[in-house]
């Protein structure tokens, strides 16, 4: 008999990020979601696109770690799988990251990349 292995997360959620995510609703005072999807455009032929919402739609991956929320839709999905989505907080500024190995290359703002 032959064990499997069970298959790996499409989306990863970082501490840091479910931190943010969890830090951002509570100041709201509502439950919210960190949306994440990818646009043409940017720098690099694709950029991923940030935004809060209580609203999922049926189709969405919920990705849900330490009592944070992700949407991703299903196109975007394509793109992302296999990403985890961080976030950090340096001498640069905050900003959410997407660690997506699906890119080729990706532009120094970070939130552009190419495929």
């Amino acid at each position: 008999m032959s064990e499997t292995a069970a298959p790996a997360k499409p989306i990863v959620l970082s501490k840091a990020a479910a931190k943010r995510i969890t830090a951002i609703a509570t100041k709201r005072g509502a439950p919210t979601a960190l949306r994440v999807s990818v646009e043409g455009g940017g720098c690099s032929g694709f950029s991923y696109k940030f935004e809060l919402t209580a609203d999922s739609a049926p189709d969405d991956l919920v990705v849900e770690a330490d009592g944070a929320k992700v949407l991703v839709d299903p196109v975007s999905l394509d793109f992302m799988r296999g990403s985890v989505i961080d976030f950090v907080d340096d001498l640069m500024g905050q900003a959410f990251q997407v660690q997506n190995p699906n890119a080729t290359s990706s532009c120094g703002c970070g939130t552009s990349f190419s495929i």
